[in-house]
């Protein structure tokens, strides 16, 4: 019944913006921190960015830090990531997901904390 849908990817060239979305289904994920993962062919999916469930607090891996930004709308179970100053190694699919933890305090960065993937969106971005 727990369903995710991430849309908004595509192709761009460097320099360019995306906002990608995610929006959830079947149940309601106000109490969990999201967080955006992105995995390029021949590599591991890495953490890009996650939420805390209180919506005060954000974590960026240092290679988006000051260019990505993400957020979330609880009353539309969706949450986002604009991404600007796109640069070719951004080139991936991109997959939301939520914390396996109810209403943790600090938001984790590794794979194994989350749960719920989606079906993931394609960015691309040409130089």
């Amino acid at each position: 019944q727990v369903q995710l849908v991430e849309s908004g990817g595509g192709l761009v060239q460097a320099g360019g913006s995306l906002r990608l979305s995610c929006a959830a289904s079947g149940r309601s994920f106000s109490n969990y921190a999201m967080a955006w993962f992105r995995q390029a062919p021949g590599k591991e999916r890495e953490f890009v960015a996650a939420i805390s469930w209180s919506d005060r607090s954000t974590t960026y891996t240092d290679s988006v830090k000051g260019r990505f930004t993400i957020s979330r709308d609880n009353a539309k179970n969706t949450v986002y990531l604009q991404m600007n100053s796109l640069k070719p190694e951004d080139t991936a699919v991109y997959y939301c997901s939520v914390d396996r933890v109810f209403r943790r305090l600090v938001v984790v960065t590794t794979r194994t904390g989350y749960d719920y993937w989606g079906q993931g969106t394609q960015v691309t971005v040409s130089s």
